[in-house]
């Protein structure tokens, strides 16, 4: 009886023995799978997150820019075609933004056509008139004409600024992360020998330009006292004086009388 009994605590010893190393690892297991199962929701959320970002990033990218500046003409600019001439276009430009704006040509052909201005600073709501000069070259001095007035184009970006303040071209270089290319102008040559809309358009716009260019010219109106040379006061100091002695002698006739 009794070598049953210690065989049965035996049996209970190896059975308790071997029951606790299987309880530990069904513990251990069961953490590493919660412990996976995690790691895989999170990368299943951060991958769906990088998704959207990327879906969010194209979608703006699709979208078209605000425009900040309105153009006339809006997408060309018309030339009189006389080879062997320099020849002029313009075109308006106006801010239509809230902001100040400052505004910038470019062209592919720095050697033959310039700007003036090439670049300025607008008000809300102001508007100027650029004059673009361009050479026209003889046909038969150059035997691809045809492809250089197709290739020919002007680029027209903008950048908002704070306040008013003096063009310089380096703003679009500190801050070209917030440059916006407005519109690419294609270059169309007119005969100026046959009347058309656009071409009586650019006549038009060509005067306005050169009227805006001669008031731009123009000294501001100076309501203080007129200073001319080393600060020499002359015409108002001299009309006033020449009152208050006319003055002196008339009230001094008087008294003698």
């Amino acid at each position: 009886m009794a070598v049953v009994e210690e065989k049965s605590a035996t049996d209970a010893k190896v059975w308790s023995l071997c029951r606790m190393p299987f309880w530990h690892s069904g513990n251990g297991s069961t953490s590493s799978s919660a412990q996976l199962t995690q790691n895989h929701q999170q990368q299943v959320l951060g991958s769906n997150q990088q998704q959207v970002n990327s879906v969010s990033t194209v979608a703006r990218s699709l979208l078209p820019a605000k425009r900040r500046l309105r153009l006339d003409p809006a997408s060309k600019l018309y030339f009189p075609y006389e080879p062997g001439k320099q020849v002029r276009s313009a075109v308006r430009i106006k801010n239509t933004s809230k902001s100040h704006v400052a505004f910038k040509f470019q062209t592919t052909e720095p050697k033959s056509c310039f700007m003036r201005p090439p670049g300025g600073v607008l008000s809300p709501g102001e508007s100027i008139i650029a004059t673009v000069f361009k050479f026209v070259e003889h046909p038969e001095n150059n035997e691809k004409q045809a492809d250089q007035k197709s290739k020919v184009k002007f680029k027209i970006m903008s950048l908002k600024v704070k306040e008013v303040m003096d063009y310089v071209p380096e703003l679009f270089d500190e801050q070209k992360d917030q440059v916006a290319v407005e519109q690419i102008l294609r270059v169309v040559f007119l005969d100026p020998e046959r009347a058309s809309p656009s071409m009586e358009k650019l006549k038009r716009q060509l005067a306005e330009a050169e009227a805006e260019l001669e008031a731009r010219k123009k000294p501001p109106e100076d309501t203080g006292p007129r200073i001319v040379g080393e600060g020499l006061v002359i015409d108002e100091w001299k009309e006033r004086r020449e009152r208050y002695l006319a003055r002196q002698q008339v009230e001094g006739v008087i008294d003698s009388v």
